[in-house]
């Protein structure tokens, strides 16, 4: 039995006690002919007694943490990175996608910079280039991030097809003026708050990074 099998068990064990202990009193007091003064007191601690375990397990049913549907998304395993990058940057683009892909709920990470494509990671679709859509294109100039909880729902999902095709939930971060993160969960609504400040970290991160190689590479040409 796996530990949420447990857990699950666990939280119906009030009901069943409850609804059992329940049935015991009422089938007592139909059997029983003459109730003395102390059995009806008993009968009705009884009953008190029933009605909270029911409640509780009903309780405890509601506080049940409810896991989105995830699902398996559609591309091969990968890990693409510009050749053409600094050493120094390649690795803190590794780092940081490892971060992102190992500490929250993204499967899918595209790294868009400056026209070109940076990196790509995890689960990839067969279509590689990014043409920013209305989505994207607002948030270079609005300077904000975008979290789209069920990319499903919304009509503008058909810019991301350089994501998996069943990607259900994507966080468009930019990366100053030039460039985004571009995050695929595999469940709707799965990014949680502490996982969008996480990601805007290190998007602050790696935009000051960026910046910083996109000026020496002015300074040698």
């Amino acid at each position: 039995m796996t530990k949420s099998d447990q857990n699950q068990s666990l939280r119906l064990l009030p009901l069943v006690v409850g609804g059992l202990a329940g049935c015991l009193l009422l089938a007592n007091r139909l059997l029983t002919a003459d109730l003395t003064n102390s059995q009806s007191r008993s009968d009705a601690l009884g009953v008190i007694v029933s009605a909270v375990l029911i409640l509780t397990g009903l309780l405890w049913q509601q506080a049940q943490p409810r896991t989105p549907d995830r699902v398996d998304l559609i591309g091969e395993e990968g890990f693409e990175l510009d050749p053409a990058l600094p050493d120094a940057l390649k690795t803190e683009l590794a780092w940081a996608s490892h971060l992102l892909l190992t500490n929250t709920v993204t499967r899918s990470l595209t790294i868009w910079y400056d026209g070109k494509i940076l990196l790509r990671r995890g689960i990839l679709s067969a279509k590689r280039d990014v043409t920013p859509g209305p989505i994207l294109q607002r948030v270079l100039e609005k300077q904000t991030p975008v979290y789209l909880v069920a990319l499903k729902v919304y009509p503008g999902r058909i810019e991301f097809d350089y994501l998996p095709e069943n990607t259900q939930g994507v966080i468009c971060q930019p990366l100053g003026q030039h460039g985004a993160m571009i995050l695929g969960a595999n469940a709707p609504r799965s990014y949680t708050r502490q996982d969008e400040k996480w990601i805007g970290a290190i998007a602050d991160k790696l935009e000051n990074t960026l910046l910083q190689s996109l000026e020496v590479e002015k300074a040698k040409g």
